[in-house]
C-alpha cells in the first residue's frame, strides 16, 4: 500500500518513515508578523508549510530570513525534528522581550533543503496577516 505521501504532490517525506512528510505552498499575499505595534517581518515570498507526523500540524507560515524587520537574537536552545533537522530559537528583545518567538532550521536534514533560510513564529506571541496582493 501507498504512502500518503507518495499520492501528494510536492510532498517531502522522511526517507525512513514516509508517513511523516510535509508540503509546502507559496502564500500568494503580503505577510507581516508583529508582536503589539513593532513589525518584525514583512514578505511577499512566505511559505505555508504544512506537516503531517503523528497528528495533523497546524500550517506554519515561513519567510525568508532576509525578509526580516526586527533583529531577533538567536538563543542557546535547540530541538530536533527528524523531518526538518535541528531547530534553532530566537527571542526579541528591547522593551517588550520575549522569549522563543521564532525558530528556524539553519542546517536542515538534506531532503528538507527548502526551508534553509526560512523563520517561522509562534501564532501566540505574534500576528501574523495576510494581505493580498495588488494587480499591477
Amino acid at each position: 500500500m501507498a504512502a500518503l505521501s507518495d499520492t501528494i504532490e510536492g510532498a517531502i517525506a522522511r526517507p525512513d518513515a514516509a508517513q511523516h512528510f510535509m508540503v509546502l505552498r507559496p502564500v500568494k499575499a503580503r505577510v507581516t508578523v508583529r508582536r503589539g505595534d513593532t513589525i518584525l517581518a514583512s514578505s511577499t515570498r512566505a511559505t505555508r508549510l504544512m506537516e503531517v507526523g503523528k497528528t495533523l500540524y497546524d500550517p506554519m507560515i515561513y519567510i525568508p530570513k532576509d525578509d526580516l524587520v526586527a533583529t531577533l537574537e538567536r538563543q542557546d536552545h535547540s530541538t530536533h525534528c527528524p523531518l526538518k533537522g535541528d531547530a534553532t530559537y530566537y527571542s526579541l528583545g528591547g522593551a517588550d522581550p520575549v522569549a522563543n518567538i521564532a525558530w528556524s532550521y539553519d542546517d536542515p536534514m538534506p531532503f528538507s533543503a527548502a526551508i534553509k533560510g526560512l523563520i517561522a513564529f509562534y501564532p501566540d506571541k505574534t500576528v501574523l496577516e495576510e494581505h493580498p496582493l495588488q494587480d499591477s
